[in-house]
C-alpha cells in the first residue's frame, strides 16, 4: 500500500490528484474563487480600517484610563499617607499642647498661691495696722475721758468743798483743790 502511493506520488499523480479532487470538491460546494478572492480583500480592507481608526484610539483611551487609574491610585495611596502623618502630626500637636496646658495650670497655681500668701500678708498687714490704729484711738480716747474725768472729779470735789465748808472759794482755791485732786488720782 505504500509502495503504491510513493509510487503515485513520484510520478505526479498525487499531486494532481489533489488538486483535481479540491477543484471538485469547491464545486461540489459552491466555492467560488472570485467571491473568495473579494471577500478576503474586503476582510483586510475592514481589519486594517479598524486596526488604524477603531482599536488604535480605542487602546490609546484605554492606555490613557488605565494611566489615569494608576495615576490616582497613586495619588490616593500618598493622600492616605499624607492623612496618616497629618494624624501623628496632630496627634503630636495635642500632646504637646496638653503638656503646655498642665505646665501652664501649674505654674498658675504656684502663681495664685504666691499671690494668695502675698494678699494674706496684705490683709495680715492691714489688718495689724487697723489694730494699732484702733489701740492709737482707743488710747487717745482714754486719755480724752480720763481728762474729762479729772475736770469734772474736780469739779465736783470742788463743788462738795463748798456745800461741806459752807464757804464759797476763791479762783485760787479752786484750782488748789483741782490739782491736789488730780495729783491724787494720778497716783
Amino acid at each position: 500500500m505504500y509502495s503504491g502511493f510513493l509510487l503515485a506520488a513520484t510520478e505526479g499523480g498525487v499531486v494532481d490528484g489533489l488538486k483535481h479532487t479540491a477543484t471538485e470538491v469547491g464545486e461540489k460546494f459552491g466555492f467560488n474563487t472570485q467571491l473568495f478572492i473579494s471577500q478576503f480583500i474586503g476582510f483586510f480592507v475592514v481589519a486594517f480600517l479598524l486596526q488604524r481608526f477603531a482599536f488604535k484610539p480605542l487602546l490609546a483611551l484605554l492606555d490613557e484610563r488605565q494611566k489615569k487609574i494608576a495615576d490616582s491610585l497613586a495619588a490616593a495611596e500618598k493622600m492616605k499617607a499624607d492623612l496618616a502623618k497629618a494624624d501623628e502630626d496632630r496627634k503630636r500637636v495635642l500632646a504637646e499642647a496638653g503638656a503646655q496646658a498642665s505646665k501652664i495650670i501649674e505654674e498658675a497655681r504656684a502663681a495664685a498661691a504666691k499671690i494668695g500668701e502675698a494678699e494674706t500678708q496684705r490683709a495680715i498687714a492691714t489688718a495689724a495696722d487697723i489694730i494699732a490704729k484702733a489701740k492709737q484711738a482707743n488710747e487717745a480716747e482714754l486719755a480724752r475721758m480720763r481728762s474729762e474725768l479729772r475736770k469734772e472729779v474736780g469739779r465736783l470735789v470742788v463743788a462738795a468743798s463748798v456745800q461741806v465748808t459752807g464757804k464759797i472759794l476763791t479762783a485760787e482755791d479752786r484750782q488748789r483743790l483741782a490739782q491736789e485732786t488730780q495729783q491724787q488720782f494720778a497716783a
